[in-house]
C-alpha cells in the first residue's frame, strides 16, 4: 500500500494540485479560464533555436545517448554565458555540469550530497523542490525566512545555535520564486563569509537570472571573491529563452560539489538529447536581442497587470523581478485564506492564481500571480476580478 512507502510518507498533499484540478474541471466544461496559476511561458523561443534543433536532429549521428554531464560545447557555452553577464571565470570541465533544468539538478545535488538526518536550511515561502528535494533525500528541513533583512540573518544564526545536527545546506532563490524578492552583491558577500564561518555550503538557485525590471540587473552568488569553495548555483534558460519543455540547465561552481553531482547523475541518467544541447548552444552563443525583449515584455505586462488589478480593488506590490507576483490577499477577504481564495477566483471570475499556502505555511495570506497571459487577457482578468472582488464588497476605483 502507499502508505507504507517511506519516501511517500514524507511528502505532504500538493495544495497547489487541488487548484490545477479545478481549473481542468472548468476548462472541460468549455469555460474560458485565464490561467495565471503556472509559470508556464506562453513566449516562442528564438527562431534560430529552433532552426538549430531540427539541423542536428536530422543528422543520423545525434541520436545515441550523450554524456550525463552535458555536451563540451554547451558547457563552454554556459561558461562564456558566466564570464560576460557576471565578470565570473568558471572551468568549463569541473566547474559546469548540464541539468534538466534547474528542479532536476536541485533534485540530484540533493540525492548526492545529503544523509537520513541531515539537516538543510531552506526559504518558507519557497519553490517545492527546495525543500521536497531534500526531504526525497532524507534530510530534514529548518525554515528560514525569504524577506533579506535583519530577521533573516537572526534566523541563520539561531538555526546554526540551536539545531542538531548543525545545518549543514543552506538553499537560497533570488530573485525569489514565489515572492519575486531580489537581493544584492552586499547580501551574497555577507552570506559567503557567513557559510564559510559556519562550514556550510550554499546552493543559489538564479533561475530567474534574465527576467529583472527597472534597469536593475540581478547579481549571481559566484560575483563573491571566494565564493566557488561554498557555493554552487543553478541557473535554467526555461524563462530566459522560453525554453521550458525542452529542460536545460546548468549547475556551476564548487568542483567538490559539481563533481558529486556528476558522478550521482552518471548512474541515474544520460545526457538530454543532442539535438536540444545543441540548440541550447545556439540560444547562448547567438543573438540576444531576444533576451531584452521579453524582459521588456514581462515588465510591460507586470505594470498592466498592477494598474488594472489596482483599479479592481487589488493592490498587488510592483514585483522587481522574475515572471511572478506575490499578491497579498484583499485585507478584508484574508481570513478567508489562500487556498479558498483561489478557489473563489476559479469559480467566479474565471482566473486561475496559485495559492501561496502552496510554497509553505509563511505563504498564507498570499497568491502567486504569473504573468504568461498577454495584456489584452490581464486587463480581462482584472475585470473579471473586480466583479468578484465588488460582490464580496470590496470596492474598486475603476469607473
Amino acid at each position: 500500500m502507499e502508505d507504507e512507502f517511506y519516501r511517500i510518507k514524507r511528502l505532504p498533499p500538493y495544495v497547489i494540485a487541488e487548484v490545477n484540478a479545478m481549473r481542468h474541471a472548468a476548462r472541460q466544461a468549455g469555460r474560458d479560464i485565464i490561467d495565471l496559476g503556472m509559470g508556464n511561458p506562453d513566449l516562442p523561443p528564438p527562431q534560430h533555436v529552433i532552426d538549430k534543433l531540427v539541423e542536428v536532429a536530422q543528422k543520423p549521428s545525434a541520436h545515441g545517448y550523450s554524456q550525463s554531464k552535458g555536451i563540451p560545447g554547451l558547457r563552454r557555452a554556459q561558461a562564456g554565458y558566466y564570464a560576460k553577464r557576471f565578470g565570473v571565470e568558471v572551468d568549463p570541465e569541473r566547474e559546469v555540469v548540464v541539468t534538466m533544468g534547474s528542479k532536476e539538478g536541485l533534485a540530484s545535488l540533493a540525492t548526492a550530497i545529503t544523509a537520513p538526518g541531515d539537516v538543510v536550511l531552506a526559504p518558507n515561502p519557497s519553490y517545492p523542490i527546495h525543500t521536497f528535494g531534500f526531504i526525497i533525500a532524507g534530510a530534514t528541513i529548518r525554515s528560514v525566512p525569504t524577506t533579506p533583512d535583519e530577521a533573516y540573518w537572526r534566523s541563520l544564526d539561531k538555526a546554526m545555535a540551536f539545531t542538531v545536527p548543525r545545518p549543514s545546506i543552506l538553499v537560497v532563490n533570488y530573485p525569489s520564486n514565489p515572492t519575486a524578492e531580489t537581493v544584492d552583491l552586499a547580501f551574497y558577500e555577507r552570506l559567503v563569509a557567513w557559510a564559510k564561518e559556519n562550514k556550510v555550503w550554499i546552493l543559489s538557485d538564479l533561475a530567474y537570472s534574465e527576467l529583472y525590471y527597472d534597469g536593475n540587473p540581478t547579481r549571481s552568488i559566484l560575483e563573491v571573491p571566494g565564493a566557488k569553495d561554498v557555493a554552487v548555483e543553478f541557473t535554467s534558460m526555461s524563462k530566459t529563452y522560453s525554453m521550458a519543455g525542452w529542460r536545460m540547465g546548468f549547475a556551476v561552481g564548487n568542483q567538490r560539489l559539481i563533481a558529486a553531482m556528476t558522478r550521482v547523475k552518471s548512474y541515474l541518467d544520460y545526457g538530454a538529447f543532442t539535438p536540444i544541447q545543441a540548440a541550447a548552444c545556439a540560444a547562448l552563443n547567438g543573438p540576444q536581442d531576444i533576451v531584452e525583449k521579453n524582459r521588456q515584455l514581462y515588465q510591460k505586462r507586470r505594470d498592466v497587470m498592477v494598474e488594472a488589478f489596482g483599479r479592481a480593488g487589488w493592490e498587488i506590490p510592483p514585483p522587481k523581478a522574475s515572471m511572478f507576483a506575490w499578491a497579498p490577499l484583499p485585507p478584508s477577504l484574508r481570513e478567508m485564506g489562500s487556498l479558498e481564495f483561489s478557489k473563489q477566483l476559479l469559480t467566479h471570475a474565471d482566473v486561475a492564481v496559485a495559492p501561496g499556502v502552496g510554497y509553505g505555511e509563511d505563504g498564507e495570506g498570499f497568491v502567486r500571480i504569473a504573468m504568461v497571459e498577454n495584456e489584452q487577457r490581464l486587463r480581462q482578468a482584472a475585470r473579471n476580478i473586480r466583479r468578484y472582488l465588488s460582490s464580496m464588497g470590496v470596492n474598486s476605483t475603476a469607473a
